[in-house]
């Protein structure tokens, strides 16, 4: 293929979901990959999603505590159970890393960079933890600018913090599909029904529990901007 002959790469236009099925969401996006072809322009899929929790491809049902009356739906994407709630940002981008030019590390750095910045919108410091996706804030300040010290004892590596976004990706054929959770403001009681992640005990928070005051529509806003920010090539 020749210079001229290669698929324009444009912007990442967000597309608006609203309350989303969750199943018909999953099943969408899977279909969506299959018949993406080299100059399907990529997609960012806003929404958020009636009570349910996701399992990994290689998640533990021992993981999964006590669901109740909450659905549990079996997934092809990486990581454990996680919990998908009203007041929950959640952003499905819909990217071929062969044209945008860059890895898989990479592209998680790059959608954990956006919730970084996201929070850092409202004032808010994130932290990653190595080895474990997502992005976490200090419990007792959350608007500290301090970095993490560590490491942090293995028995406990989230010592001090709380996980306020989750991420799990799958790559097919070299597409993305499935993708990042911020919670704004939510029930985060279905939470101790799992081990969020695959991690007894760890405690999930969101914008609201760490004292800043903002809506859905707002978050999901600044976390559009930012992930077509930096998910660009």
């Amino acid at each position: 293929m020749t210079v001229a002959e290669q698929p324009t790469i444009t912007a990442i236009a967000p597309r608006w979901l609203g309350r989303a099925d969750y199943a018909e969401t999953f099943a969408a996006m899977k279909q969506f990959t299959l018949e993406r072809g080299p100059e399907t322009p990529d997609a960012l899929w806003m929404c958020e999603h009636a009570p349910v929790f996701t399992q990994g491809i290689a998640g533990k049902q021992d993981h999964v505590l006590n669901p109740g009356g909450i659905p549990v739906v079996q997934t092809d994407r990486g990581g454990q159970v996680t919990f998908h709630g009203p007041g929950q940002v959640v952003g499905y981008p819909l990217v071929d890393l062969r044209r945008a030019g860059y890895y898989v590390k990479e592209y998680v750095y790059r959608i954990e960079e956006s919730v970084l910045r996201t929070l850092a919108h409202f004032g808010v410091t994130g932290h990653r933890v190595a080895g474990a996706p997502g992005i976490y804030v200090r419990l007792d300040d959350p608007f500290s600018h301090a970095a993490l010290t560590g490491p942090l004892p293995a028995s406990d590596p989230f010592r001090g913090l709380g996980k306020i976004a989750a991420l799990g990706i799958k790559v097919s054929r070299h597409a993305t599909y499935h993708g990042v959770a911020l919670n704004v403001e939510m029930d985060l009681e279905p939470f101790s029904r799992i081990n969020p992640c695959g991690y007894a005990g760890l405690q999930t928070v969101d914008l609201s529990t760490i004292g800043v005051q903002t809506t859905w529509e707002d978050a999901a806003r600044v976390l559009s901007q930012k992930l077509t920010t930096y998910l660009a090539p």
